[in-house]
């Protein structure tokens, strides 16, 4: 039996997209092997939301789950891969012939991904979100999980978040800064387990799609 698999995690390094005001992913070495030392041994330094990460509901909602109270199964998912030309703003207009069944997780792959946008570069103040409608059709649909090819799931143009909000007052985890770009549209398993960091808000992840 042939098992395909996706990693769609971009790499932290150096250059991986930041968001603005957020802390730059670092490595250090303080051990090499290279400079006499019996071991390598490296110290990171980064945001929680840097690269691909897993918001979870604390991240807008006071009284919200942080990352370490999440149960594991809600990290293994069955997944839809829905290709989008927008160029802005995903609706509840193009998400309505959707098969999705309550508990499933939609990842949306745009030209965020397609372009290279996604994985690195200075942050872009226009790229492909989710917008409102789209938000509330999540939440009808009863979804389990969101993700998005780009480092925050709605434009920055509102700061009063509401995508963030409605998605996580209503326990619907949002999967940012996947890179979706030799993905195919289609049914997947999503794996993308988060470190279990005590009180957190969010965590990066390796994130993983099977079929």
């Amino acid at each position: 039996m042939f098992i395909e698999y996706y990693d769609i995690s971009v790499p932290l390094q150096p250059e991986t997209l930041v968001y603005p005001g957020d802390l730059p992913f670092r490595r250090r070495c303080s051990c090499d092997m290279e400079h006499g030392d019996a071991y390598r041994l490296s110290e990171l330094s980064l945001s929680a939301h840097s690269g691909t990460h897993l918001d979870a509901p604390s991240h807008f909602i006071s009284d919200g789950r942080n990352i370490a109270e999440i149960p594991v199964e809600r990290f293994i998912l069955p997944a839809l891969v829905h290709q989008t030309d927008t160029e802005q703003e995903i609706g509840a207009e193009e998400l309505e012939s959707l098969s999705l069944k309550p508990g499933k997780a939609l990842l949306f792959k745009t030209r965020n991904s397609t372009s290279g946008l996604v994985r690195k570069g200075p942050f872009r103040e226009k790229f492909v979100s989710l917008g409102i409608s789209g938000a509330e059709f999540c939440v009808e649909r009863k979804l389990s999980l969101v993700g998005i090819d780009y480092l925050s799931i709605e434009s920055g143009q509102d700061e009063s978040y509401p995508v963030h909000h409605l998605l996580l007052a209503n326990n619907i985890l949002i999967l940012e800064g996947i890179d979706l770009a030799n993905v195919p549209p289609g049914k997947f398993t999503l794996i993308c387990f988060p470190l279990k960091i005590s009180g957190a808000e969010a965590s990066p992840v390796r994130a993983v799609l099977v079929r």
